[in-house]
């Protein structure tokens, strides 16, 4: 049997069951997979450099002769370490291993390596703590990059780079290229076998950059293809003509007057929703620029039209806040409108699965609003009409296509209160129509931003306590949930005296949960709460109703709340460890206050004394000192961080979009120009062969990136 990308990585020598049940929990099940397993970095092993001479604020590679015997040393804590000198013309360095005794016999005296790691000073003493060694000598030239894989359970980095140098060489003599000859050379790109190769073992930076310009035109080319191609699919089905576009007894519901991006984001929905060819639009605004409002519009088209919507949330917070602000605003139309979620008790469920199916018009449920509670099985429309979803960036192609599947021919409206810059767009929403509320609604205030660091804790503490006695209420932001523990090796650098060696020189990331303990001993006559993902769905809706009714001054939060409940009464947002943010999480989160009638700061605290943070976080925190456009913003975070921003992280890190497909690579501003050059060649290809039947190999790749079913891309 042929060797082919979709073998299992059983074929490989070495991998059994139990390694492969590793890779499994990886979602590498296939050679394929395995070789989309990219380094998340590399190391620059190739720049060696003396002893006198190394980085004091990084690695360094250095060529040393091994001076003397390892002596391993055992500890009371049943640890031990290996130590010995080795040297080079401009000094000698002591190294240490921790807990590998095996590596006595590995360096013998008189051998020369090439160590890579962290060279510390003390005077005129070196010492490098668990570095990488490789053997040298002048005739065999070490690779000058080594891939760096992410660190994951039962295999390591190693492991995987050797993994990927047999699954490389066993294809090589069976690679076949998806793009067309003359697409590689009008764009001049390298070919997929040697993207892949120097992608993971690269012989040179230009190599690497060659590699990774290839890869990433793909990720984009691919999608937008998929994408076009299942737009081209539904708008080949009917859709259910919704005449009735006059929502003149919504907007008298309204305190306000609609804005001019509302009235014609409106303009757009009503005239796509009259023909029958489905509608696939995006509302694209920031937090608060009155997406919902257009939304309430097009579920009042379908309804008065004789049909059914459905509004989808990531969360159950916001589903909530949404039937909130909705349902009675559809009461007062004669709209019946029902909350579906996981917490709904089950005879509700039924009561509401029931009415959703029901034959009779009369007793029929005209709206409903949910989380992916609407995706379960028996969650099925009499009359689909409608199919809204929140919060784009967090449901993607995948779960549009599964709520549209149960919404037959239905009109799909999706939100996102990222605003994304066009060029991106163009691929992430390249089977959608967009339409852009660019304005905010009268009345919304400037949230005034400020940048400091940790030297003016006291005096924000001061603000905190200003800002509740006025009568408002104080969202607190932290990076991550818990304390960072020691690692087992920073504890044995404690122990001989290295304390130092091997911790970055960044200050500790605050905690929601130790940091809202802090707080509250700060304010012990305030009532603290602090919210995060890990938390059960119940207990996150319970500490969020309880912030929005008023009985907590402060929350302290993960960006699990940059997606809430809307809470006028909050007046000051504080992010921690601001510097690890990207743009358009700050923008936001910033738009988490400002929402009500009091006057609403941000102040983005770095962590330190400030003099850690580097350039270009500090940029960061002057762009959103100066600029509160969320376009602008999103240009700056594209220009500074990369697309990968606008993409929902994985739980490994890895950048994806959701729906199947995964940009792993897509992560610098230089990516821009290939957006469009990727979506433009997409749909040209496609206007020659609409069913990609002369690529059958690249249609068999968009196949398996989205993971759609065999019907929904034919």
């Amino acid at each position: 049997m042929a060797i082919t990308r979709e073998s299992p990585v059983t074929v490989l020598p070495g991998i059994g069951k139990t390694r492969a049940e590793y890779y499994a929990k990886m979602g590498v099940q296939t050679l394929g997979d395995l070789l989309s397993h990219y380094p998340r970095a590399y190391e620059n092993r190739g720049d060696v450099t003396l002893l006198a001479d190394a980085r004091i604020d990084g690695k360094s590679a250095v060529i040393l002769t091994v001076a003397s015997e390892p002596r391993c040393v055992r500890l009371r804590s049943h640890k031990s370490f290996l130590k010995f000198r080795a040297f080079d013309e401009s000094g000698s360095c002591e190294i240490v291993y921790f807990n590998q005794d095996y590596l006595r016999s590995q360096f013998p005296i008189g051998a020369t390596f090439r160590f890579f790691g962290k060279v510390e000073r003390t005077g005129k003493k070196f010492s490098m703590s668990s570095p990488v060694a490789e053997a040298w000598t002048e005739f065999a030239e070490l690779p000058p990059l080594w891939p760096v894989y992410r660190m994951t359970e039962g295999i390591t980095p190693k492991q995987i780079a050797k993994d990927v140098s047999a699954a490389l060489d066993l294809l090589a003599a069976t690679a076949e290229d998806p793009l067309p000859p003359a697409l590689l050379e009008r764009r001049s790109l390298c070919t997929l076998a040697y993207a892949e190769r120097n992608i993971h073992k690269p012989t040179s930076w230009q190599a690497l950059a060659t590699a990774r310009r290839r890869l990433v035109y793909d990720e984009f080319f691919c999608f937008s293809l998929g994408a076009a191609m299942a737009c081209k699919q539904e708008k080949q089905h009917g859709a259910p003509i919704c005449p009735n576009g006059d929502v003149s007894a919504l907007t008298a519901l309204l305190p306000y007057e609609l804005t001019g991006a509302q009235k014609r984001a409106i303009a757009d929905i009503t005239r796509d929703m009259a023909r029958d060819v489905p509608m696939s639009r995006i509302l694209v605004g920031d937090v608060g620029c009155g997406k919902t409002v257009c939304a309430a519009a097009a579920m009042l088209i379908a309804v008065q039209s004789g049909r059914q919507a459905a509004l989808m949330a990531p969360t159950e917070i916001l589903a909530r806040q949404h039937y909130s602000d909705l349902s009675p605003i559809f009461q007062s139309l004669g709209i019946s409108c029902e909350l579906l979620i996981g917490a709904t008790t089950a005879a509700q469920k039924r009561k509401i699965k029931l009415s959703l199916a029901s034959p009779d018009e009369k007793t029929r449920l005209q709206v409903v609003i949910g989380t992916h509670a609407l995706l379960s099985d028996g969650v099925d429309f009499a009359a689909p009409g409608l199919v809204v979803t929140d919060e784009q960036h967090r449901f993607g192609a995948r779960q549009r296509a599964k709520l549209s599947e149960k919404n037959t021919h239905a009109h799909l409206l999706v939100m996102s209160a990222t605003p994304i810059p066009r060029s991106l767009a163009l691929v992430l929403y390249g089977d959608l129509d967009i339409s852009r509320i660019g304005e905010m609604p009268p009345g919304r205030q400037r949230v005034d931003t400020f940048a400091v660091d940790e030297t003016y804790r006291e005096r924000l503490n001061g603000f905190i306590r200003k800002q509740i006695t006025e009568g408002g209420q104080v969202y607190v932001v932290c990076p991550a949930v818990e304390e960072q523990e020691e690692s087992p090796e920073e504890v044995i650098l404690s122990e001989i005296g290295m304390e130092g060696a091997h911790r970055e020189d960044r200050p500790p990331l605050k905690a929601a949960i130790s940091y809202a303990e802090e707080l509250q001993k700060t304010f012990p006559d305030l009532t603290v709460g602090f919210l995060h993902g890990r938390m059960k769905s119940s207990e996150k809706d319970n500490v969020m109703r309880k912030f929005a009714d008023g009985e907590l001054h402060i929350l302290v939060s993960t960006t699990v709340i940059e997606v809430g409940v809307n809470v006028p009464n909050a007046c000051l947002m504080i992010v921690e460890n601001a510097e690890r943010f990207g743009l358009s999480q700050l923008h936001q989160l910033r738009g988490r206050v400002g929402r009500g009638t009091r006057k609403s700061y941000c102040i983005l605290v770095a962590g330190g004394d400030g003099t850690t943070v580097s350039e270009n976080s500090r940029a960061r925190l002057n762009v959103m000192k100066t600029t509160y456009d969320g376009y602008r913003i999103a240009e700056q975070d594209l220009a500074q961080r990369g697309p990968g921003d606008f993409l929902a992280a994985s739980a490994d890190g890895s950048v994806r979009q959701s729906g199947g497909l995964s940009f792993r690579l897509a992560d610098a501003g230089e990516d821009v120009s290939l957006l469009t050059d990727a979506s433009t060649d997409a749909k040209e290809l496609l206007d020659a062969d609409p069913t990609l039947k002369n690529h059958p190999i690249l249609s068999e790749r968009i196949r398996t990136m989205f993971t759609l079913e065999a019907g929904l891309i034919s």
